[in-house]
């Protein structure tokens, strides 16, 4: 249970013991009091269970298939193992019709221990020395004559 709905079970509880008033609750809960009468009616009927959210433990609506993410998976593995992310995705779909987010492939490859991110080589400068003094600046005459 979340720190959320333990507040809400707090609150209902006593409400249903009479300590509190369902209008103070719904206040404290920031709810609507419609809407604090609909939690206190499940609480009610299914005890603690009620407040709990009913989406948890779904999978996500927009979750794409297990049999396709073992298909690029293993292919990636077979077929393009040197390649990062963004390549293996634009392989996968042009070659084997497999469309998928390069994000999404580097998720499910970093899952799959199969690719891991590296660092990027720092670009090179090079350290200019130092002058003796400071303020002292070098002249140079570009004139031909002396």
């Amino acid at each position: 249970m979340r720190t959320r709905e333990r507040r809400r079970m707090g609150l209902m509880t006593r409400v249903a013991e009479g300590l509190l008033k369902l209008r103070v609750a719904a206040e404290m809960l920031r709810v609507s009091y419609r809407q604090a009468k609909r939690i206190r009616r499940r609480y009610l009927q299914e005890g603690d269970a009620g407040l709990v959210h009913r989406g948890r433990g779904q999978g996500s609506n927009r979750a794409r298939p297990a049999a396709e993410r073992k298909r690029a998976v293993a292919l990636y593995g077979k077929r393009y193992a040197g390649f990062g992310p963004l390549l293996a995705s634009e392989h996968l779909a042009t070659d084997h019709g497999i469309v998928v987010d390069h994000e999404t492939l580097r998720r499910w490859l970093l899952a799959a221990e199969l690719w891991r991110p590296r660092r990027r080589r720092a670009a090179h400068r090079a350290a200019r020395e130092r002058r003796p003094r400071q303020g002292d600046l070098v002249q140079i005459d570009g004139s031909e004559h002396d």
